[in-house]
């Protein structure tokens, strides 16, 4: 009996067209340093997004990324509601978290793309290294590729300015935030 894992995938040589993102198998991610000493990891589990890859012409790619700032997810619970409140993103006042690509750039396997990130109605230009992981045809007939990437931001460019002082010396959580893609995308 085949439980469809083990159902064998076929590469997909030319990755062109429209994608919306696979959530469920999909992680958006962020790690802080939390009181100098350690790090925070966390991820939002609620977002929603689309891409058009275009591999003869990267330019004419582009990426929308909506994400649900209430499904922050930290481990804590007071850790989650603090990130939420006002000192923080305030999803209350700021429920979403956007980015909209600008520019795509393809050298082989890799991928930089860069765009718009909007977080608490502040918009910066950010630019994110992507590897493209694979591309497959799944057992259900579907065509899926995969990217994974990461960039590091300030926190302080977006408002994000909460902290406290530590009396060693340092403050609670770090400005220097990383964040972290691991996208796994269905052609339409």
């Amino acid at each position: 009996m085949t439980t469809g894992f083990d159902a064998p995938t076929t590469a997909i040589d030319d990755i062109t067209g429209d994608y919306a993102l696979d959530v469920s198998h999909s992680r958006l991610g962020f790690v802080a340093r939390h009181a100098m000493v350690t790090k925070v990891r966390g991820q939002f589990g609620a977002f929603e997004g689309t891409a058009h890859i275009d591999e003869k012409d990267p330019a004419a790619s582009k990426v929308d990324l909506t994400i649900q700032v209430a499904s922050i997810e930290t481990g804590s619970a007071d850790r989650d509601g603090h990130l939420k409140s006002g000192d923080f993103f305030d999803a209350e006042t700021y429920p979403t978290i956007t980015f909209v690509s600008t520019d795509v750039k393809r050298d082989g396997s890799d991928w930089t793309i860069t765009g718009d990130l909007t977080i608490k109605d502040v918009t910066k230009s950010v630019a994110i290294d992507f590897e493209q992981t694979g591309s497959a045809q799944d057992p259900f007939g579907n065509v899926r590729v995969g990217f994974e990437g990461e960039t590091t931001i300030n926190r302080k460019d977006w408002g994000l300015t909460w902290n406290a002082a530590l009396e060693t010396g340092g403050v609670l959580v770090s400005e220097k935030i990383k964040l972290e893609f691991d996208v796994s995308a269905i052609k339409a």
